[in-house]
């Protein structure tokens, strides 16, 4: 028997997607004989398999290569809120958080596309246009695998890495390029995911162009397989090809990609009538089609082979085990209703099958598929779809597996439960929700879901509060099924659910009616990143959640959030080193914040704009608008704050050259921490002060006061402070010909330093 497999959108056989790039890693295959990871077509859940995850660029390239094919060799059994952990043991290894998972297909299970596959591997060899003009080719070889959706085109690509990847040692990276609903991916958002995926650090905020040259860079000298599944246009696959020719590219699209020189595209169409037969086996089981061998190929003809068809046929019939082949084609036959939802042609196989099987439904498992297809970019989980349906927990679960086993919805192979509507049945299920749902419970079902994930995210953050009494009792008081164990339980959920919870805030924002309950949402959804990844490590996702929140204030007029959005953004803009662009965006917040009357926005916006222009090399203006900044906390008598800003304007006037005026700022913080009761804040201004009367000329000055600085230090029994200012009392020292005291001062900067652990910037600074 020849092989087959499908893709995406819609075949139901092996080889399903992930939500790529936004998912988590793959996972080992199921022990034999289980059956509740069966795939939607009968066939056995993918295995291990290779996938490009964190390496050590320092290390040999083998050893590299050996990590990145083990990375995502096991499923993390992840408990669920409102569950208990699994028996199994978590795998040592963290996640990544962004790799992109396979689907690969067990040998044995695939089926037909012989030619195809032979046709494929053959322009592997093929030589190119460059080779043949005797040039080294400058970028990798693309593959090109074209067909409508449903037709089994990712399950080709699929079976064509399968029996390729040996040959590329560093593995293979997966990338969707277009959501479910046929929505393009940014390439900026792929690009990022792909960073992650192999390791590479991701500046938050950069754009396409620089986040594909990282790309490039990253694939350059590794030799690594990459699928670029569902791809809208040669633009999208343009930008992440690598320049390479070691590596090699799998593009799936539905028609050619124009504008990618010597790509020649293998065409996908219908199954070949004895594949589509063995395809109908193993979903209605092998007796029903021997007992009655030509109405299941008139069958197959009907489905005119595609297998997103014959997944929903063998669906039907499974679900009728009295029901002979022949009924579902004299239905089908039968079917005379007059065109297809959302522009799909009349009399398409796909459209009849689905008008058969979606009939055939029970109504809780219609309506919540009506509802799956409302929400196409977040993969559904039993706690989205509860409350899209306003269900329990456990009667989603039920219905939604049912839905796997009649062949409307793919189990992805995540850490956790996550389904999905395959692409090619979005069109003809939102056509059904438009005309058998009104919008108001349209809109009422996205609201639920978004309140329930926006409860989950508050629970997430609340479990990492164990030390405020306040926080347990809440805690206390969430309901079982939304609490989480443990710390560790809610950080795993929030890592695999991360592409979904960022899939639902942008579709809150972009619905333009909920905006209060996404604004709701990303503020717990950043609360909770922060919390247990710290605001470093999370840095590029919350760029994009902060330019949600400022499109959603932007909208609704809201210059205190619009005011709060653009700090955050600049914050980030300055941490990836994009110093000018960070200078407007703090510039847009002061205005916004004047507009809000907001005196902690303005306050803030106008000291940052001066510490922009610091970095940038202009101390005189940075003193102006440090000099802006004091006048506002001195009107408003925040000293503590007033102090800082006389540091910050004594340090300016000190990178402009002017001491004197940087000894009276730093006079005036060390007078400001005094009476505010911050003695470590006074040991440091004081050893600032020690700096600019060095600088000055002051050396006398300069050591008392550096030694007035020492011994605050002391009181305050900072360790590594006093080491820092016996330090500065070294150098001072040497500078006016005093070696064997300055040998003392190091002697006893050293014994401290022995003596004090090193500290760790905390992880959620900022």
């Amino acid at each position: 028997m020849t092989d087959q497999a499908v893709d995406t959108d819609g075949s139901g056989l092996p080889g399903l997607p992930g939500p790529a790039p936004d998912t988590a890693p793959t996972g080992r295959r199921p022990p034999a004989g289980r059956s509740d990871d069966n795939r939607p077509d009968g066939s056995r859940s993918s295995g291990s398999r290779s996938s490009v995850a964190r390496s050590d660029d320092s290390r040999p390239r083998d050893s590299r290569s050996d990590d990145i094919r083990s990375s995502a060799a096991r499923l993390h059994d992840l408990p669920a809120p409102g569950g208990e952990p699994s028996g199994h043991e978590l795998s040592g290894r963290e996640p990544s958080g962004h790799e992109v998972p396979g689907h690969e297909v067990p040998e044995g299970d695939f089926l037909g596309r012989a030619h195809e596959l032979r046709e494929l591997r053959a322009d592997i060899a093929r030589a190119g246009l460059d080779t043949l003009s005797g040039r080294k080719a400058p970028r990798a070889r693309v593959l090109l695998i074209a067909g409508r959706p449903g037709q089994g085109r990712t399950a080709l690509a699929e079976e064509l890495l399968r029996r390729v990847a040996d040959r590329y040692e560093d593995g293979v990276l997966r990338a969707r390029l277009s959501e479910p609903d046929g929505t393009p991916v940014p390439t900026e958002r792929t690009a990022r995911h792909l960073l992650s995926a192999l390791g590479r650090p991701v500046p938050p905020g950069a754009d396409e162009d620089e986040l594909s040259h990282l790309l490039r860079e990253a694939l350059s000298e590794r030799r690594v397989l990459l699928l670029l599944d569902d791809a809208a246009g040669a633009e999208q696959v343009d930008a992440l090809l690598p320049d390479s020719p070691d590596c090699l590219v799998v593009a799936v699209s539905r028609g050619p990609l124009t504008g990618i020189s010597d790509v020649r595209p293998c065409t996908v169409g219908g199954l070949d009538t004895a594949s589509a037969v063995a395809l109908l086996a193993r979903r209605t089981g092998a007796v029903r089609v021997t007992v009655d061998p030509r109405a299941a190929e008139q069958l197959a003809e009907a489905c005119g082979g595609q297998p997103a068809a014959l997944v929903l046929a063998g669906g039907w019939l499974a679900a009728r085990p009295k029901a002979a082949v022949a009924d579902v084609t004299r239905h089908l036959n039968a079917d005379t209703e007059g065109g297809a939802p959302l522009g799909t042609p009349f009399g398409t196989p796909l459209a009849k099958v689905f008008r058969l099987a979606y009939a055939g439904l029970p109504a809780p498992a219609r309506r919540m598929l009506r509802l799956l297809a409302l929400v196409p970019a977040v993969p559904a989980d039993p706690q989205t779809a509860a409350a899209l349906a306003g269900c329990s927990v456990e009667a989603a679960r039920a219905v939604l597996d049912s839905c796997v086993d009649a062949g409307f919805l793919h189990r992805l192979p995540t850490p956790l439960p996550q389904y999905e509507v395959p692409g090619c049945l979005q069109p003809l299920l939102r056509a059904r929700a438009e005309a058998e749902d009104r919008p108001g419970e349209l809109r009422l079902a996205r609201a639920r879901m978004l309140e329930r994930t926006l409860r989950l995210l508050q629970s997430c953050r609340a479990v990492t509060e164990t030390d405020s009494p306040r926080a347990r009792e809440k805690l206390l008081n969430t309901p079982p099924a939304l609490r989480f164990p443990d710390p560790r339980a809610a950080a795993d959920w929030l890592r695999a659910r991360q592409p979904a919870l960022l899939a639902a805030a942008r579709l809150a924002v972009d619905d333009g009616e909920l905006d209060t309950l996404a604004r709701r949402l990303m503020s717990q959804l950043v609360r909770a990143m922060v919390a247990h990844f710290g605001t470093r490590a999370a840095a590029p996702e919350l760029y994009g959640i902060h330019r949600l929140v400022l499109e959603v204030a932007e909208r609704r007029d809201l210059p205190r959030e619009r005011a709060a959005a653009l700090l955050n953004l600049a914050d980030l803009d300055v941490r990836a080193g994009r110093t000018r662009e960070a200078l407007a965006r703090y510039r847009a917040a002061l205005d916004a914040g004047r507009e809000a009357g907001d005196p902690y926005a303005t306050g803030r916006a106008t000291e940052s704009v001066g510490a922009a222009h610091l970095e940038l090399g202009d101390p005189d203006r940075a003193a102006d608008w440090f000099g802006r900044a004091l006048a506002e906390r001195l009107a408003r008598d925040e000293r503590a704050d007033a102090a800082r800003l006389h540091g910050r304007i004594g340090g300016a006037h000190a990178r402009a050259g002017r001491y004197a005026e940087a000894m009276r700022s730093w006079r005036s913080a060390v007078t400001g921490y005094r009476r505010a009761g911050d003695v470590v804040a006074q040991a440091r201004a004081l050893g600032e002060l020690a700096g600019a009367q060095e600088a000055a000329g002051h050396a006398d000055e300069a050591l008392e006061t550096c030694r007035q600085a020492v011994e605050l230090a002391r009181h305050a029994e900072d360790g590594e402070l006093q080491a820092d200012l016996h330090t500065r009392l070294a150098e001072t020292l040497e500078r006016t010909g005093d070696p064997a005291g300055a040998r003392l001062h190091r002697g006893a900067a050293a014994r401290l330093r022995g003596a004090v652990p090193p500290t760790e910037s905390s992880a959620t600074d900022g």
